[in-house]
């Protein structure tokens, strides 16, 4: 059985000396890699105290960086402590969101009311024919 690590003790670990992270589930000590990282340690400290898959994922890392990450494995993280963090959604997809909301409400509304229109339309002929026939 792997080694289980709550996320509060992964994110005690945050500096250069002494730095684990979070990816996929697993926890990695990675202080000795620090120097050796190809984008620098600034990098790997920018994602400590949080899971890093995301911003690991986006970089598209290789096949044998992957494979290298292995021995730095030390357990996986406890899932029940990890916390729930909601998307980060970027200004620019929140203002084309509202007006997505926007254009689908105005779209709702007209479903109904055409065919109320309709129906006031019919209403209003229908009555006007029946005023006609009796004036006649």
């Amino acid at each position: 059985m792997a080694n289980l690590i709550s996320f509060h003790e992964v994110a005690k670990h945050k500096c250069k000396n002494d730095c684990w992270i979070l990816i996929h589930g697993k926890v990695y000590d990675i202080s000795t890699f620090m120097d050796e990282h190809p984008g620098g340690d600034n990098v790997l400290l920018a994602v400590t105290g949080k899971d890093a898959s995301i911003d690991f994922d986006d970089v598209n890392h290789s096949n044998e960086a992957k494979e290298t990450m292995k021995k730095y494995c030390i357990g996986d993280v406890d899932q029940s402590t990890v916390p729930v963090t909601a998307k980060y959604i970027p200004p620019w997809e929140k203002e084309s969101t509202a007006e997505t909301t926007k254009q689908e409400s105005a779209n709702k509304m007209l479903v109904y009311l055409v065919p109320l229109l309709i129906l006031g339309v019919a209403f209003v002929l229908r009555f006007y024919n029946n005023n006609n026939k009796q004036t006649n």
